[in-house]
């Protein structure tokens, strides 16, 4: 029971649409409306809330399982707080669903197998809060106001290997939302983490989502500005970001337009020439075979070989948070030159 509920709880911190919410028998039980409640729905339960149009939707939905779940009320009955909860949500006034849609939200992503590892020594969960656009591509074209699928599951593949950035300098090429800079600097102990893009939003965007992890004051990330395909050493300088190496490079979902890959591909040359030690891990959604091969080819004529690395994308029944797709084929590649 009480792993249905930590998994209800994570869904609804990430925003899911569809939650896997708690079997009757068990929402009939006293003690697991006043959980959900004290998880959920108390004043300040959860420091960054789901908007309110969502926390009704769900809440509304709750209420009306638990009601079905009772088939004796003389035993049972409906929690006055939750009640309550959704007294307080339905007497406000609640933007449209196109306004909501258009609003940034806060999510959560609850990094179980980090967890499930250090449960002993964790007082607190390990997760990561970022505020996000949950429609798919802004009005100025930009991808990178969310977190997407591939990020996710390349996280979760350096959450089972954290060795290969504990200690490393790390550069996310695409960062968007910073999902993977974040990770690795907050939890998997990167000596230093950049969460680079090519959009000026998304860059200025990234100092809240450092803020919301606590990292605002670390010198152990930052947030740069890095157009593929232009030189990474400016005219007027004589090293890329002041000498520092670069160990590790991480993109996740920076190969889904054929027309971008060149340039991408150029810059992963230069900093392979800088940096020949360096260990290149690209994860894709192969939403089209066409761009991931068309990735491939680009990569084969500049001499890179490409390796897919063997690493399962759980069913989504599954998974324990985070939550993403399981239709899609998401590969992990090892670059090497």
């Amino acid at each position: 029971m009480a792993q249905q509920l930590h998994r209800f709880c994570r869904q609804y911190l990430q925003l899911e649409r569809d939650l896997d919410y708690p079997p009757a028998a068990s929402l009939q039980n006293e003690d697991v409306q006043n959980s959900l409640y004290q998880q959920l729905f108390a004043d300040g339960a959860v420091a960054h809330p789901p908007p309110p149009r969502y926390q009704l939707r769900v809440l509304k939905e709750l209420m009306s399982r638990i009601e079905a779940s009772i088939d004796d009320w003389d035993r049972h009955g409906v929690s006055d707080d939750l009640m309550t909860a959704l007294s307080h949500l339905l007497a406000l006034p609640l933007p449209s669903e196109m306004t909501a849609a258009q609003q940034k939200s806060y999510v959560t992503y609850t990094l179980s197998l980090l967890n499930d590892r250090y449960s002993h020594a964790a007082s607190v969960p390990h997760q990561i809060t970022l505020l996000e656009s949950r429609s798919l591509i802004s009005a100025a074209g930009t991808t990178g106001l969310r977190t997407w699928e591939a990020a996710l599951h390349l996280g979760q593949y350096l959450c089972t290997n954290p060795s290969l950035v504990q200690g490393k300098r790390v550069l996310e090429l695409g960062a968007g939302t910073g999902y993977l800079s974040i990770l690795c600097a907050k939890s998997l102990g990167a000596a230093h983490a950049i969460a680079s893009d090519g959009s000026d939003d998304v860059v200025a965007n990234l100092s809240d989502s450092f803020f919301l992890n606590g990292l605002q004051q670390s010198d152990r990330i930052q947030a740069m500005d890095v157009k593929w395909g232009h030189a990474l050493v400016g005219t007027e300088d004589q090293y890329w970001n002041s000498g520092e190496s670069v160990d590790v490079v991480l993109g996740a979902d920076i190969t889904y337009d054929k027309s971008i890959i060149p340039a991408l591909v150029a810059t992963l040359e230069e900093l392979v020439v800088m940096f020949p030690q360096v260990a290149v891990l690209i994860a894709a959604t192969e939403r089209n075979r066409e761009t991931f091969e068309s990735f491939l080819d680009v990569c084969g004529r500049k001499q890179f070989s490409v390796e897919l690395v063997d690493f399962e994308l759980l069913k989504r029944q599954d998974q324990q948070g985070p939550f993403y797709n399981d239709e899609v084929p998401i590969r992990i590649c090892k670059i090497l030159k």
